[in-house]
């Protein structure tokens, strides 16, 4: 009787240690994820093709280990809705998040973020630099279990008493052409620090899985990092990007003025009580190589930064059980379609880089042109993490088969939105823009890659347009704006 209840209690210890050692074991394979945010990178990515003077060799690098999408696009041309929507999954003509003063929270008071739903099934949610839109800020304290704040930070150059202020003093319009070199170490600038604190963390011990994520500032305006940057690109041997003269002529009234984005964007009025198309201000200053060279040098710095953490990860413990997402949050214009900046429907203002490199898991060293949307991107991570699936408020759909094989057809249309009733979508072949008043865009990417040709009046492409505007959200949540000045208003309010 003694030896019966000893071996049944022998039984049941041994049961419920494999249980708990279980469960540890499920805890300690789930793996890390590294989330990498880079601000207003457009496709001048080396391995991208969008400039040919782009250097980003650990870009490239990451490109080459992983899974390069050439053809993935933001739900926004703008930060705040771009970022709120990849980072809850809800898109923004369903969340009515259209700029980039809202906050998230008032409109969608129940969320749960990306980084809510890891930490709820176990993971620890570490952030720092630019995740949610605002550099230096939190964002939302329910996201993370810690956040990296930079204590002392004197980031902003507009400041004439900072010895980051590296603009011609010779140029009006003091608040246009903020990009030029500056005279500091690479060691005071914040995407450096912010670096050296994601290091310092993957060379810590983690008692869970965790998500960290990390954002670099640059290449978002303004264009200043340390001289040495600019000197790897001559100014007298900068390459422009290839325009069309007159190219805004064949839009409809509402695409010609966001396209003409106004000096009111950036400064809250006009100049000299006029709307200015900021490109023709560029040429009028002889600004438009020193844009395109800041530009270049600015991206060159961020991805160096890049290399050394990749570098870090590469010799760290958790480098063969670590996700690693590079992401942009939009695309910008330098000139392309007489325009600056983002806030535009068009493939320039849209499009942007996304590697995922995941060990031994997904069919690394894969170039994809398969259009994807980054709305899809939190349900594809809780694939890859093997997280039960989010079942209510999300409106991605996750890709994880097609990293498993990116051969197989995915036919999903990116929806982007800029503003309540402004929308593009993009297919393989197609983007069809349509606007609030119900005009609309066209571009055949077979045959017009620049987008420089609108063929949507063109009655041989009614059925394709019909067929498009299927796509096109019904029912969509109100703007607090109206249209007369909704690119300056959704930057700015």
């Amino acid at each position: 009787m003694i030896k019966s209840f000893k071996k049944n209690s022998l039984i049941a210890f041994t049961f419920l240690f494999n249980i708990i050692c279980s469960g540890q074991n499920d805890i300690v394979e789930k793996p890390n994820v590294i989330f990498i945010a880079v601000d207003d990178l457009n496709d001048w990515a080396g391995y991208m093709g969008g400039h040919p003077q782009a250097k980003t060799p650990n870009i490239d690098r990451l490109a080459n280990k992983g899974i390069a999408f050439t053809r993935a696009y933001s739900s926004a041309p703008l930060c705040n809705p771009s970022r709120v929507s990849l980072l809850t999954g809800i898109l923004p003509s369903n969340s009515g998040v259209y700029g980039n003063q809202e906050n998230f929270r008032e409109y969608l008071p129940n969320a749960l973020t990306l980084m809510q739903y890891f930490k709820k099934y176990g993971y620890k949610t570490m952030g720092g630099g630019k995740i949610f839109h605002r550099y230096n800020h939190i964002g939302d304290s329910a996201s993370w279990d810690q956040y990296f704040i930079i204590k002392t930070d004197n980031r902003n150059p507009r400041n004439n008493n900072s010895k980051f202020k590296g603009r011609d003093k010779n140029l009006p319009h003091k608040n246009l052409f903020n990009w030029g070199p500056i005279d500091v170490n690479d060691e005071e600038m914040s995407d450096v620090k912010v670096t050296n604190w994601a290091i310092s963390e993957i060379q810590k011990e983690h008692e869970k899985p965790f998500f960290l994520a990390f954002g670099f500032t640059k290449p978002h305006l303004p264009w200043y990092v340390p001289r040495k940057y600019f000197k790897k690109f001559p100014l007298d041997q900068i390459i422009l990007p290839t325009v069309l003269d007159q190219d805004l002529n064949d839009l409809p009234p509402f695409g010609k003025k966001l396209a003409k984005e106004v000096y009111q964007v950036s400064t809250g009025k006009n100049f000299n009580g006029i709307g200015v198309n900021e490109h023709t201000l560029v040429l009028k200053h002889k600004q438009w190589a020193k844009g395109v060279q800041a530009y270049l040098a600015t991206i060159n710095f961020a991805d160096k930064y890049l290399g050394k953490f990749l570098d870090a990860l590469d010799k760290s413990k958790y480098a063969d059980n670590t996700i690693v997402v590079l992401w942009g949050d939009h695309g910008w214009h330098l000139g392309e379609k007489e325009h600056w900046r983002k806030m535009a429907l068009w493939e320039d203002s849209t499009r942007t880089p996304l590697i995922i490199y995941q060990p031994n898991k997904i069919k690394n060293n894969s170039i994809v042109d398969t259009p994807i949307s980054f709305i899809d991107i939190y349900p594809t991570l809780i694939d890859m993490c093997g997280l039960p699936p989010k079942k209510d408020d999300i409106d991605g759909k996750s890709f994880f088969q097609l990293l498993k094989n990116p051969t197989q057809n995915w036919d999903k249309p990116v929806l982007m939105t800029f503003g309540e009733g402004n929308h593009a979508v993009r297919t393989n072949r197609w983007r069809y823009i349509q606007y609030y008043d119900g005009t609309n865009e066209l571009y055949d990417h077979n045959n017009d890659p620049n987008e420089w040709i609108n063929i949507s009046g063109n009655k041989k492409y009614i059925n394709i347009i019909e067929e498009l505007r299927q796509h096109i959200p019904k029912k969509e949540k109100a703007q607090l704006i109206s249209h007369n000045n909704m690119a300056s208003e959704l930057i700015r309010r």
